[in-house]
């Protein structure tokens, strides 16, 4: 009871709000859980540095796979165990943690996956506006150009940085090994596909998705007419100019075009059609109606050449149902196929697959070498007006993609497509 006189302030002043607790006790849970599932770890060897500077080790010293993470921020463990990888990579690129060696990182906890499942995939409340954004950014016609906007037109200058002279922004077939240049290794791929719908003298190609006019110029040299469909204005600016140049020296009097057009809008029937690394792009909403456009403008007796990257057989449900780091940073509105997912959309339009050629380990490869690259180029880089969380999450994406290449996650594919019998014999499908 109340003294007589007693002031309202000073029977208050018992219960004085408690101190502001230190980063380190406010994620504290979050803290004891992630370290709780890393000392789970089965493969490889990770040395983790705390914010206290405390060392913990974790996995098989022995292990060839050794990775290193020095933690700056307490708040990276909430960040992980919300929003999965991408709280993973949103942290390394405010620079709240770093590593000697991204590829490793990635590549321990990959291996890990089945362990470290909550960390990688977050949960489900952490997740959900990550979800709803890919989920609004469908590749419809409309939608397909803004996402397309948001990475191939960072600038020419910006990927002639680090790109070979090729420019060819998708994986090389290193076909010779080791001693083989990047630039050699792009056209070694480029020859593989023209090869693979039997490109003769004369022939009429489409490529859907030219980017930078790579294929396009191979095409020519090899006597080729090809039209190239693009949806990004700077694409399409560099890919003329290098054509141009390639008609004058050769004086190859084949045609080109270059377009600025959505694939869905192209009418006219073509010999051959490439498409490289396009597809994973076109989201699954769209899949079939890509193969149907594919059959519809391939002649009869005509092949046509998809690579692209598809993600193993086992892991294609529970990524079907969630979003990651490339589908909201790097290539909104994206989705890979797995290798059956993609033949039965190929099947519904009446495609077969004549052969496939699979090559993710010079993925792999290709990745590391523009990392390389990258990397030496970071002061011109940054004189283009990019900042450092911009450099980081190139890093990141890169080194994302290796490991999943190095350990089997994902594959890169070319996968060759015919009329399948009925339908190349009556060309029903070919308007």
């Amino acid at each position: 009871m109340n003294r007589p006189g007693q002031s309202l302030l000073s029977r208050l002043t018992f219960s004085r709000p408690d101190r502001p607790k230190s980063k380190q006790q406010q994620y504290r849970a979050s803290t004891h859980t992630l370290l709780g599932l890393l000392a789970q770890l089965r493969s490889g060897h990770l040395v983790l540095t705390l914010p206290n500077k405390e060392i913990r080790e974790f996995g098989n010293k022995s292990d060839q796979l050794h990775a290193e993470i020095q933690v700056l921020d307490w708040s990276v463990f909430k960040q992980v165990l919300s929003h999965g990888d991408i709280g993973f990579a949103e942290s390394y690129i405010r620079g709240e943690w770093n590593t000697p060696d991204l590829k490793a990182v990635l590549e321990l906890a990959i291996r890990n996956r089945t362990i470290l499942e909550k960390a990688i995939y977050g949960s489900w409340l952490g997740s959900i506006a990550y979800r709803l954004r890919h989920w609004f950014r469908d590749n419809s016609k409309s939608g397909s150009r803004k996402n397309i906007h948001a990475h191939y037109d960072l600038g020419n200058a910006f990927y002639s940085l680090w790109l070979d002279p090729t420019m060819s922004y998708s994986s090389a077939w290193f076909s010779e090994g080791d001693k083989q240049s990047l630039m050699d290794a792009q056209r070694a791929k480029i020859k593989h596909i023209l090869d693979s719908i039997h490109a003769k003298p004369g022939d009429r190609l489409l490529e859907i998705g030219c980017g930078w006019g790579g294929f396009m110029e191979e095409a020519l040299r090899n006597g080729n007419q090809v039209t190239g469909l693009t949806l990004s204005a700077e694409q399409k600016s560099f890919a003329d100019s290098r054509l141009q140049k390639v008609v004058t020296e050769t004086g190859n009097a084949q045609q080109f075009e270059v377009r600025l057009q959505d694939y869905r809008d192209c009418t006219e029937r073509f010999d051959g059609i490439a498409s490289v690394e396009m597809f994973e792009a076109v989201g699954e909403n769209h899949w079939d109606e890509y193969f149907q456009v594919v059959a519809n403008r391939l002649k009869a007796g005509g092949r046509a050449c998809i690579q692209t990257i598809v993600i193993a057989e086992d892991l294609f449900d529970r990524y079907r149902h969630s979003t990651d780091f490339i589908q909201q940073y790097v290539f909104p509105g994206g989705m890979l196929p797995s290798p059956s997912k993609f033949k039965a959309a190929a099947a519904s339009a009446g495609l077969e697959v004549e052969a496939e050629f699979a090559f993710g380990s010079d993925y792999a490869k290709t990745l590391c070498l523009w990392r390389d690259s990258f990397n030496q180029k970071i002061e011109e880089i940054y004189r283009l007006g990019f900042d450092e969380a911009f450099i980081r999450l190139w890093n990141f994406y890169l080194m994302y993609c290796a490991a999943g290449f190095f350990e089997k996650n994902i594959d890169v594919v070319q996968y060759t497509l015919k009329h399948q019998d009925a339908i190349h014999s009556s060309d029903a499908l070919c308007p």
